[in-house]
Protein backbone atom coordinates (compact mmCIF):
# COMPACT_ATOMS: atom_id res chain seq x y z
CA UNK A 1 0.00 0.00 0.00
CA UNK A 2 0.90 3.45 -0.98
CA UNK A 3 1.75 6.30 1.84
CA UNK A 4 -0.72 9.17 1.98
CA UNK A 5 2.03 11.39 0.54
CA UNK A 6 2.33 9.09 -2.64
CA UNK A 7 -1.66 8.39 -2.82
CA UNK A 8 -1.97 12.60 -3.22
CA UNK A 9 0.72 12.74 -5.23
CA UNK A 10 -0.28 10.09 -8.03
CA UNK A 11 -3.60 11.98 -7.74
CA UNK A 12 -5.12 14.20 -10.82
CA UNK A 13 -8.71 13.71 -9.61
CA UNK A 14 -10.07 14.20 -6.13
CA UNK A 15 -14.06 14.24 -5.54
CA UNK A 16 -14.86 16.03 -2.29
CA UNK A 17 -17.79 14.21 -0.95
CA UNK A 18 -19.57 16.83 1.77
CA UNK A 19 -17.93 19.72 0.43
CA UNK A 20 -19.15 23.37 1.61
CA UNK A 21 -20.28 26.65 0.74
CA UNK A 22 -18.93 27.77 4.00
CA UNK A 23 -15.40 29.19 2.98
CA UNK A 24 -14.86 29.15 6.94
CA UNK A 25 -15.10 25.09 6.80
CA UNK A 26 -12.07 22.94 6.20
CA UNK A 27 -14.39 20.95 3.82
CA UNK A 28 -14.36 24.26 1.87
CA UNK A 29 -10.46 25.84 2.37
CA UNK A 30 -9.06 22.49 2.09
CA UNK A 31 -10.42 21.24 -1.55
CA UNK A 32 -10.54 25.31 -3.05
CA UNK A 33 -6.22 24.88 -1.71
CA UNK A 34 -6.18 21.88 -3.85
CA UNK A 35 -7.53 23.10 -6.74
CA UNK A 36 -5.34 25.79 -6.60
CA UNK A 37 -2.52 23.99 -6.00
CA UNK A 38 -2.85 21.68 -9.26
CA UNK A 39 -5.79 18.96 -8.49
CA UNK A 40 -8.78 18.65 -10.53
CA UNK A 41 -11.37 18.92 -7.23
CA UNK A 42 -15.16 17.39 -8.10
CA UNK A 43 -17.62 18.77 -5.06
CA UNK A 44 -20.16 16.42 -4.12
CA UNK A 45 -22.82 18.28 -2.07
CA UNK A 46 -25.96 17.55 -3.47
CA UNK A 47 -27.37 21.00 -1.37
CA UNK A 48 -25.29 23.13 -4.29
CA UNK A 49 -25.43 23.75 -7.38
CA UNK A 50 -21.70 25.13 -8.28
CA UNK A 51 -18.57 25.19 -5.61
CA UNK A 52 -14.96 25.81 -6.74
CA UNK A 53 -16.09 27.11 -10.29
CA UNK A 54 -17.15 23.13 -11.02
CA UNK A 55 -20.39 21.77 -11.08
CA UNK A 56 -21.46 20.40 -8.20
CA UNK A 57 -22.95 16.76 -7.83
CA UNK A 58 -25.37 15.27 -5.92
CA UNK A 59 -23.57 11.92 -5.59
CA UNK A 60 -20.41 10.15 -6.98
CA UNK A 61 -22.15 8.03 -9.38
CA UNK A 62 -22.73 10.97 -10.73
CA UNK A 63 -19.43 11.93 -11.48
CA UNK A 64 -19.11 11.47 -15.68
CA UNK A 65 -15.14 10.94 -15.35
CA UNK A 66 -12.56 8.83 -13.33
CA UNK A 67 -11.98 9.82 -9.51
CA UNK A 68 -8.52 8.77 -8.13
CA UNK A 69 -9.36 9.64 -5.00
CA UNK A 70 -12.92 10.38 -2.63
CA UNK A 71 -11.56 12.64 -0.16
CA UNK A 72 -14.50 12.52 2.38
CA UNK A 73 -16.07 15.37 4.85
CA UNK A 74 -19.00 13.66 6.65
CA UNK A 75 -19.99 11.82 9.87
CA UNK A 76 -17.75 8.64 10.29
CA UNK A 77 -21.74 6.81 10.56
CA UNK A 78 -21.91 8.10 6.47
CA UNK A 79 -18.61 6.39 5.20
CA UNK A 80 -19.38 3.18 4.97
CA UNK A 81 -22.21 3.95 2.34
CA UNK A 82 -19.66 6.43 0.40
CA UNK A 83 -16.77 3.44 0.96
CA UNK A 84 -18.98 1.50 -1.32
CA UNK A 85 -19.87 4.26 -4.08
CA UNK A 86 -16.45 4.74 -4.49
CA UNK A 87 -15.56 1.19 -4.69
CA UNK A 88 -18.83 1.46 -7.52
CA UNK A 89 -17.48 4.21 -9.59
CA UNK A 90 -13.96 2.43 -9.98
CA UNK A 91 -12.35 5.50 -7.26
CA UNK A 92 -8.60 4.52 -6.30
CA UNK A 93 -8.49 5.49 -2.76
CA UNK A 94 -10.72 6.77 -0.23
CA UNK A 95 -9.18 9.49 2.26
CA UNK A 96 -11.10 10.09 5.60
CA UNK A 97 -10.65 13.55 6.85
CA UNK A 98 -9.13 14.12 10.00
CA UNK A 99 -11.22 13.35 12.93
CA UNK A 100 -13.06 10.63 10.66
CA UNK A 101 -12.26 6.57 11.44
CA UNK A 102 -13.86 3.76 10.12
CA UNK A 103 -13.33 0.49 10.79
CA UNK A 104 -16.43 -0.81 8.84
CA UNK A 105 -15.47 1.51 5.79
CA UNK A 106 -11.85 0.52 6.08
CA UNK A 107 -13.01 -3.52 5.87
CA UNK A 108 -15.12 -2.53 2.67
CA UNK A 109 -12.12 -0.59 0.53
CA UNK A 110 -9.78 -3.46 1.69
CA UNK A 111 -12.24 -5.74 0.22
CA UNK A 112 -12.51 -3.57 -3.26
CA UNK A 113 -8.89 -2.97 -3.85
CA UNK A 114 -8.88 0.80 -2.56
CA UNK A 115 -6.40 2.29 -0.92
CA UNK A 116 -7.38 4.14 2.40
CA UNK A 117 -6.54 6.42 4.36
CA UNK A 118 -8.23 8.01 7.52
CA UNK A 119 -7.79 10.65 10.08
CA UNK A 120 -5.58 12.51 8.03
CA UNK A 121 -6.18 15.80 6.64
CA UNK A 122 -5.11 16.03 2.91
CA UNK A 123 -4.36 19.71 2.74
CA UNK A 124 -1.63 18.82 5.51
CA UNK A 125 -0.32 16.25 3.58
CA UNK A 126 -0.08 18.81 0.57
CA UNK A 127 1.63 21.19 2.80
CA UNK A 128 3.99 19.11 4.61
CA UNK A 129 5.30 17.36 1.34
CA UNK A 130 4.85 20.77 -0.62
CA UNK A 131 2.84 18.89 -2.94
CA UNK A 132 1.36 20.10 -6.60
CA UNK A 133 -0.11 18.87 -9.16
CA UNK A 134 1.99 19.93 -12.53
CA UNK A 135 4.79 22.19 -13.63
CA UNK A 136 3.95 25.26 -12.12
CA UNK A 137 4.60 25.89 -8.77
CA UNK A 138 1.10 28.17 -7.67
CA UNK A 139 1.66 31.03 -5.03
CA UNK A 140 0.88 29.33 -1.66
CA UNK A 141 -1.62 30.96 0.36
CA UNK A 142 -2.72 30.91 3.65
CA UNK A 143 -6.28 29.03 3.64
CA UNK A 144 -8.40 28.94 6.64
CA UNK A 145 -11.59 30.38 4.53
CA UNK A 146 -9.63 33.72 4.74
CA UNK A 147 -7.84 35.62 1.32
CA UNK A 148 -5.06 37.76 2.54
CA UNK A 149 -4.65 41.11 1.71
CA UNK A 150 -2.97 41.31 -2.35
CA UNK A 151 0.59 42.44 -1.62
CA UNK A 152 1.26 45.87 -2.30
CA UNK A 153 3.89 46.19 -5.13
CA UNK A 154 7.30 48.23 -4.37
Amino acid sequence: MRTPEQILAGARTIAVVGASRDPQKPAHWVPEMLREQGWRVIPVNPHADRLFGEHAYGRLADIPERVDVVEVFRPAREVPEIARQAAAIGAGAVWLQLGIVSPEARRIADEAGLEYVEDTCMGVERAVHDLVRGDERPHCRVYHGIDPEPEEAS
